[in-house]
């Protein structure tokens, strides 16, 4: 089969070939795949093109080295998206210092606020990312990993290496945090 027609392969059954005929040349259809949407999540928390453009390839570059670690019990997506937010986690964490127990201590919440008095759909989707620029990057992780990619508790520790039980005490904050900073922001 030429490269061409492993253009229309899920990226499970490229991975698959990848490793089992040790075809680096294929890896090229998952770098073209998600080099933009890696380049746009990195932008997102670095607020600069060129880093997040470098961030982008390392991070694709880490992945392929790292291949033998996708087990599949997650989309190869949600996997990558994981390596994704650690990486630049971790480098926000060094550049800044920014150790989320200590952030969370100095930016306490008044009360843990009540989620279910909110209505979603007085939300503005602008107002919220502005919100999301405000919390600390590893709440926006925890935030994008569970409601926009859709992970489970267990990938998002496993992803951050913390407990589950941490990870739920951390979306229920960062939950918080957000509802809390939106009303005092926009009501």
């Amino acid at each position: 089969m030429n490269k061409l027609n492993y253009n229309n392969l899920p990226d499970e059954e490229i991975l698959q070939v990848i490793l089992k005929e040790n075809n680096k040349d294929l890896y090229d259809i998952i770098y073209k795949r998600y080099f933009n949407k890696v380049t746009d999540r990195c932008f997102s928390f670095l607020k600069n093109k060129l880093l997040a453009t470098e961030f982008a390839n390392d991070i694709l570059i880490k992945a392929y080295e790292n291949l033998h670690g996708f087990k599949g019990n997650s989309s190869f997506s949600s996997w990558l998206y994981s390596i994704t937010y650690n990486h630049i986690i971790d480098f926000l964490r060094k550049k800044k210092q920014l150790h989320y127990p200590n952030w969370n201590r100095e930016n306490e919440i008044p009360e843990i606020i009540d989620e279910s008095t909110t209505d979603v759909e007085e939300i503005s989707y602008d107002n919220l990312m502005k919100i999301f620029e405000i919390i600390h990057p590893e709440e926006k992780a925890l935030l994008l990993m569970k409601y926009q990619h859709g992970l489970s508790l267990r990938e998002i520790a496993k992803s951050l290496s913390i407990s589950d039980d941490a990870v739920k005490m951390r979306l229920k904050r960062a939950r918080s945090r957000v509802i809390y900073l939106y009303h005092k922001e926009y009501d």
